[in-house]
């Protein structure tokens, strides 16, 4: 039996929201009516006049995200489904509804799926001429050795820092720089004795054992990095303050006490007890909370967060906002609503004919297409087993356009564009939006005049910025990297060289640092080569045929 409360659990979210908005004290937030799948709660008394400050991801941590649209925090929040990023499209209409001349900054927790879905947004936003920058939260210290530490409860300062910087007036690049300083001074750790439930499921034995609590489990209810056996309150909050302390060292702090939504405020007060007389109590300038923050559902937990303090976070902490996490309760206001037109995401082109682009796209497609068996043979051995099918279905969509000249093959800045907006909805997974993102910047750099190479790496490093993945993580880029950087310097025919090489040290590397590949064991990678750089090896092989 379910222990939530709720009408229709499809509908469980945008009910959610119309809540919040209703009971907003200022009276200063609206629902943008776009589309019933796209969630977006902004401030009705914004005039673009200022850097707006955008965030978001999945729903079911209130009072984040939208809890945090207001004077002084968030210009708007989109929200996706429970635990689920928000969709390519509805970041993409937050950021045109309410950036100005001035630009914007995105604030994103460091998950795959916000980082890849907010980063191809902001990409396409720049093609209507706006400014956006991204800084991505990755406070959580549970996971030393993770090389992408998650964004947990640390992210609402961030917001608050950005808010205020944006509200006095400074620059992007200034309030880029003073939210990208806040996350390197912030540091976040969280524990619990029971996971969360999803509405709708059935409630089942919990995997954390009684009297036992998980130090560092992830607000999506992921496992923790170890278990500790007490639920004495005393200890778990040592336990929590000295790898922070360790991490933080020397300095004054204002510290975030975030309850993940299952525990009692009797149990959080006490719990604030015993941070005040902890081993940081000396260097303790401010207490943020005991309250919910960034929650979790009903998890049955709570997180530390540790802000390193300077003048001007201290300024920003301190100077009054006009948002629900924050502010009393207030008199019931009927739910407010702005209409909005839609906002059409497409690349407008004529069709063009180039024979010798032509030729390459036709090469490259087709190789695509006959490799759909072997990609899918070599990923099911360190994946799930689709890469061929996944590459094969976006070059299928791209060759009939071909076919039927249906593409502007004599602007190839168009071209990219073209095919970044088309791989993004026909590839699907994180496959789509990564090649999505690269087409997408490369196009945007060779419309600026850049040359196709140098077109081509500005569109591998915006995929890496935004996918995680670097050289040596046993991916594409092992073979895409290499091959770009020959094509720079030489020709195609060194570049297919520098393709398969980079493809065949795929085979050695016994740890994956990005992909399902991450999860599988060395043992089972060993001389196993990775499907997605073989696809980059063969396509450049064909070009240089």
């Amino acid at each position: 039996m379910s222990r939530f409360f709720f009408n229709d659990r499809k509908q469980l979210v945008n009910d959610a929201i119309e809540g919040i908005l209703i009971s907003a004290p200022h009276g200063n937030l609206v629902k943008l009516d776009i589309d019933p799948a796209i969630r977006i709660v902004a401030r009705s008394d914004w005039d673009k006049g200022r850097v707006a400050v955008i965030s978001g991801g999945g729903s079911g941590h209130e009072p984040a995200h939208a809890g945090f649209v207001g004077k002084g925090m968030l210009t708007a929040a989109v929200c996706g489904d429970l635990f689920a990023s928000p969709s390519v499209d509805a970041i993409l209409n937050a950021i045109v509804a309410v950036t100005g001349d001035r630009g914007c900054l995105l604030i994103v927790k460091n998950y795959t799926g916000d980082r890849l879905n907010f980063g191809l947004a902001a990409e396409k936003a720049k093609r209507y001429g706006l400014k956006v920058e991204m800084v991505i939260v990755a406070d959580d210290i549970a996971l030393p050795d993770n090389k992408q530490p998650r964004g947990i409860a640390g992210t609402a300062l961030v917001h608050k820092i950005a808010g205020y910087a944006a509200e006095q007036g400074k620059s992007l690049n200034d309030v880029r720089d003073i939210a990208q300083q806040a996350c390197e001074n912030l540091w976040s750790l969280g524990v619990a004795m029971q996971t969360c439930n999803l509405p709708g499921s059935s409630e089942e034995e919990g995997r954390i054992k009684e009297g036992h609590v998980e130090l560092g489990l992830g607000i999506h209810g992921e496992p923790g990095a170890s278990v500790v056996e007490s639920h004495n309150s005393r200890e778990i909050i040592d336990t929590l303050i000295k790898p922070l302390q360790d991490k933080a060292g020397e300095g004054r702090f204002a510290v975030l006490i975030n309850n993940l939504g299952g525990v009692s405020a009797l149990e959080m007060a006490l719990l604030t007890k015993e941070l005040a007389h902890s081993a940081l109590k000396d260097r303790i300038a401010y207490l943020i909370g005991p309250a919910p923050l960034v929650s979790s559902l009903d998890m049955k937990g709570f997180s530390l967060s540790l802000l390193k303090l300077n003048e001007t976070f201290e300024r920003a902490l301190n100077e009054p906002v006009e948002t629900i996490g924050w502010q009393k309760p207030v008199a019931f206001a009927p739910l407010r609503s702005q209409p909005l037109t839609p906002l059409r995401d497409s690349v407008e082109y004529t069709p063009s004919e180039n024979t010798q682009v032509n030729n390459a796209v036709a090469a490259a497609t087709k190789t695509l297409i006959d490799l759909e068996n072997r990609l899918n043979a070599l990923d099911a051995k360190v994946g799930d087993g689709d890469t061929g099918s996944t590459f094969a279905q976006g070059a299928r969509e791209i060759a009939q356009r071909l076919e039927k000249h249906q593409l502007p093959l004599n602007d190839v800045s168009k071209l990219f564009l073209l095919i970044g907006e088309r791989l993004a909805t026909v590839m699907g997974g994180s496959s789509g939006v990564l090649m999505s993102i690269f087409f997408t910047a490369a196009g945007h750099r060779l419309h600026e005049g850049k040359t196709l190479p140098e077109s081509l790496l500005s569109g591998l490093a915006q995929m890496k910025h935004y996918g995680g993945a670097d050289l040596g993580d046993r991916t594409l880029i092992d073979a895409l990297q290499p091959a770009l950087e020959a094509l720079r310097k030489g020709d195609v025919q060194s570049a297919a060289k520098a393709a398969m090489q980079g493809a065949e040290s795929t085979t050695r590397m016994q740890k994956a640092g990005a992909g399902r590949s991450s999860y599988v064991n060395k043992e089972n990678l060993d001389g196993v080569t990775d499907p997605g750089a073989v696809a980059v090896a063969e396509v450049f092989a064909a070009l240089a045929r």
